[in-house]
């Protein structure tokens, strides 16, 4: 790659930028062979609407025999680091140095599932007014994630956030209520959202 189109590849990872991007409704992903850091922005979205999410039963019923402790932002990076490591990511070493720079700006922010003092499960998104754009999660041991994701769930009810992005339905997601708009009906969401100035 040219110095030139690293000057372009950086641009885009600038904070101010990506915070831009994001507030637009995309959101980035490294491709895992090359690296490179494109930014998507699909014609139909998924969200979990926080006026009407579901708690499954049966996942209330196992998280509670784990007894979780559940922590805000205290290991960001770690929990960054814990969804990149996998087979097959998405999450590269420049997106990661990207999100560094995001964290000290106070954008990006995790939710964490601990058990017997050891971080194991979580997710973390990044914030903009009253979106959070959710962006990856994961688990050590069973339950950890969904632990994790129904105490975000609350969490931004309770800070009166208007929109959780979660940009992909899998079956995961769609028992907690997670839905599918297209991108006019998201971009009236997004409008809703940047009214509220909210505090993750």
């Amino acid at each position: 790659m040219s110095s030139k189109e690293d000057e372009i590849f950086d641009e885009f990872l600038r904070p101010d930028n990506m915070l831009r991007l994001y507030a637009t409704g995309a959101f980035p992903m490294a491709d895992e062979k090359t690296g490179a850091i494109e930014w998507y922005l699909p014609d139909t979205r998924c969200i979990i609407p926080l006026n009407n999410f579901n708690i499954p039963r049966s996942a209330i019923k196992k998280i509670s025999q784990q007894n979780f402790e559940i922590r805000f932002d205290t290991e960001i990076l770690s929990v960054i680091n814990g969804c990149a490591d996998r087979e097959h990511t998405w999450i590269s070493d420049s997106l990661i140095e990207a999100y560094k720079r995001l964290i000290k700006r106070g954008h990006i922010h995790s939710v964490e599932s601990w058990k017997d003092g050891e971080l194991v499960g979580g997710l973390y998104g990044v914030t903009f007014r009253g979106a959070f754009f959710g962006e990856s999660m994961f688990s050590k041991i069973s339950q950890a994630s969904k632990a994790a994701l129904i105490s975000l769930l609350y969490h931004l009810q309770e800070k009166d956030f208007a929109l959780l992005d979660v940009q992909y339905m899998t079956e995961h997601l769609k028992m907690f209520g997670a839905i599918e708009i297209s991108l006019d009906e998201y971009k009236e969401n997004l409008y809703e959202a940047y009214q509220r100035i909210c505090e993750f």
